[in-house]
C-alpha cells in the first residue's frame, strides 16, 4: 500500500540523518537498508513520525507514490550498480532514482544513460555537510534531466540550507554534472584543510605558540576575509582539552590524515581536462606522505635542516604575514576549482552557472566562506570569467597581500618548514600572470630530442631545427 511520498535506501549515518530531516519538512518517507535490524531500530526510534519500515526492496518501492522519489544512501562504485540492478526491474518509467554518495562522476554518467533507455530518471546528487548538514540542512548538487529536477525540487530545496539568497541547492546540469561538481568541492577542501594545517604548524613551530594561543589567532581571523566554517572548526578543535594527559586534544592525535580519494579523483580529472590545479595536488600528496609515519621518522634522523625551526621576528608581524599568505593562497585555491568545473562544463556541455555553484556554497558545506560571496558577485558580473584571480576585486585584494604572502613563504621555507600547498599557490599565481614563462625551452628541449617541431614568436606555424651545434 501507498504510504509515502518519497524514499531513503540506506539508514548508514548519512543516509538516517536525511532521512530525518526529509520528514521534518512534512514529507512522508519509506525507508529501507540491508541489515532489517537497522530499519526496524529507526522505525522503534521513530516512533510516531511518518516514516514506514520494509523488510524487503519491493515492499519498499511499493510504499511510495508515483513517480517515485528515491534517494540511495550506499557507498559508491559497485555497491551503486549492484542496487540499481536489483532495483531497476520494480520500478517504472518516470520514476527516479537518486545517488547521494560521492560517486566517481563518469560512473553517473554511465547509470543515468543506462536507466534513461528504460524510462527512468537518474540523479548525482552531491552532498556536503556532514552529519550536521544532512540532518540540519546542507549544500546540495543534484545533477540529472531537467524532469528528474522538477521531480526532486520541492524535497531537496526543502532540506537544504538556507542563506540570505535562498536554499543551498539547485539543478547544476545533466547527467554526471553533480557528481562532478561535488568532487571539485572536495578537492577545494583538501587545499583549504592544507593550508590551514601548513599556517597552523608555522604558529606551532614557527612561533612556538601553544593550542591554545592558536585558538584565540584563528578566532580573530574568523572575524574578517578568512572567515569560513574551516577556520571556526580550526579554533574550535585546538581548544579541546584531551581528559587522558591534559594535552591539547590535537597535540596527541597522530600526524597521518586520512582519504576517501575524491581529492586524488580531482587531481586526476585535472590532467585529463588540461586545468593545472597545483594546491589541490599539493595537499593530496601531503597526505600521502603524512602516511609515511614511520619513513619519515627514520629520514628525520638522516636528512638536515637549516637550523632551528623557530622564527625569532616579533609575532605579531608574522602572525600579519602569515594572515596574508593564507587568504591568498586560498583565493588561488577556490581559482583553481573553479577553473576545473568551468572546463568540464564545456568539455560535457553541462552549461554549469559558476555564480550558482558559489551560491550553493555559502551555507551547509564544508567549504562555506566570506569569498564565495566575492566570487558569487565575480561569475555574476561576467560568467565567462576565464579565472576567480582576474576579477577586478580579487586582483586587488591578492596585490594588497602579496607582499606579506611573500614574507611568509620566505620565512616559513628558510626555516624548514613545509608549505607545499602555499608554495604551490604562489607559484601558480606567479606564473599564470607571467606574460612569458621558461616553457620555450621546454619546447625547444622537445624538438631537438624527439622532433616535436614548436612555434615561433614572429611567425605561425609549427617549426622544426636542427639543434646541433
Amino acid at each position: 500500500m501507498t504510504t509515502a511520498n518519497f524514499g531513503v535506501l540506506g539508514l548508514g549515518t548519512m543516509g538516517k540523518n536525511l532521512a530525518l530531516n526529509i520528514e521534518s519538512r512534512g514529507f512522508r518517507v519509506a525507508v529501507w537498508n540491508r541489515e532489517q535490524d537497522w530499519t526496524d531500530s529507526f522505525i522503534v526510534e521513530q516512533a510516531g513520525h511518518a516514516f514506514t519500515g520494509s523488510s524487503s526492496l519491493d515492499q519498499f518501492v511499493q510504499a511510495i507514490e508515483r513517480p517515485r522519489r528515491i534517494l540511495m544512501m550506499i557507498p559508491a562504485g559497485v555497491p551503486v550498480d549492484q542496487m540499481i540492478d536489483r532495483l531497476r526491474p520494480l520500478l517504472e518509467a518516470g520514476d527516479v532514482l537518486v545517488d547521494g554518495g560521492n560517486s566517481w562522476y563518469l560512473d553517473t554518467r554511465r547509470r543515468e544513460a543506462a536507466l534513461r533507455e528504460g524510462g527512468l530518471h537518474f540523479a548525482g546528487c552531491g552532498v556536503s555537510g556532514g552529519e550536521d548538514g544532512a540532518r540540519n540542512g546542507p549544500s546540495l548538487m543534484p545533477g540529472g534531466s531537467a524532469e528528474s529536477w522538477s521531480a526532486l525540487r520541492d524535497v531537496l530545496e526543502a532540506i537544504a540550507a538556507r542563506t540570505e539568497s535562498g536554499p543551498c541547492v539547485t539543478h547544476v546540469g545533466p547527467e554526471g554534472a553533480g557528481h562532478f561538481v561535488k568532487m571539485v568541492h572536495n578537492g577545494i577542501e583538501y587545499g583549504d584543510m592544507q593550508l590551514l594545517a601548513e599556517t597552523w604548524d608555522v604558529m606551532r613551530r614557527g612561533l612556538q605558540m601553544t593550542a591554545a594561543e592558536t585558538v584565540d589567532v584563528w578566532s580573530a581571523w574568523n572575524d574578517g576575509p578568512l572567515q569560513s566554517f574551516l577556520v571556526e572548526l580550526s579554533a574550535q578543535v585546538c581548544s579541546v582539552t584531551d581528559p587522558e594527559t591534559g594535552a591539547a586534544l590535537v597535540d596527541v592525535v597522530l600526524d597521518k590524515a586520512g582519504q576517501k580519494g575524491t581529492g586524488r579523483w580531482t587531481a586526476q580529472v585535472a590532467l585529463d581536462l588540461g586545468v593545472a590545479i597545483p594546491i589541490i595536488a599539493a595537499a593530496t600528496d601531503a597526505r600521502v606522505l603524512s602516511s609515511l609515519k614511520e619513513e619519515r621518522v627514520r629520514a628525520g634522523a638522516i636528512l638536515t635542516a637549516p637550523g632551528s625551526p623557530v622564527l625569532r621576528e616579533d609575532r605579531a608581524t608574522v602572525l600579519a604575514d602569515l594572515h596574508d599568505a593564507l587568504f591568498a593562497s586560498r583565493v588561488c585555491t577556490y581559482a583553481q576549482g573553479m577553473a576545473l568545473i568551468a572546463a568540464a562544463s564545456r568539455e560535457y556541455g553541462w552549461q554549469i552557472d559558476l555564480a550558482e555553484i558559489c551560491r550553493i556554497w555559502t551555507g551547509g558545506c564544508i567549504i562555506r566562506a566570506r569569498l564565495l560571496d566575492t566570487a558569487r558577485a565575480a561569475f555574476r558580473a561576467d560568467p565567462q570569467l576565464p579565472n576567480l584571480l582576474t576579477a577586478p576585486e580579487v586582483a586587488r585584494a591578492i596585490g594588497d597581500a602579496q607582499a606579506g604572502w611573500r614574507r611568509s613563504l620566505h620565512r616559513a621555507m628558510g626555516a624548514g618548514l613545509p608549505v607545499p600547498a602555499h608554495a604551490a599557490a604562489l607559484s601558480y599565481y606567479d606564473s599564470y600572470r607571467s606574460p612569458r614563462l621558461p616553457q620555450n625551452l621546454t619546447q625547444a628541449q622537445r624538438d631537438a630530442f624527439g622532433a616535436h617541431t614548436y612555434e615561433r614568436t614572429d611567425r605561425s606555424g609549427a617549426q622544426h631545427s636542427s639543434w646541433d651545434v
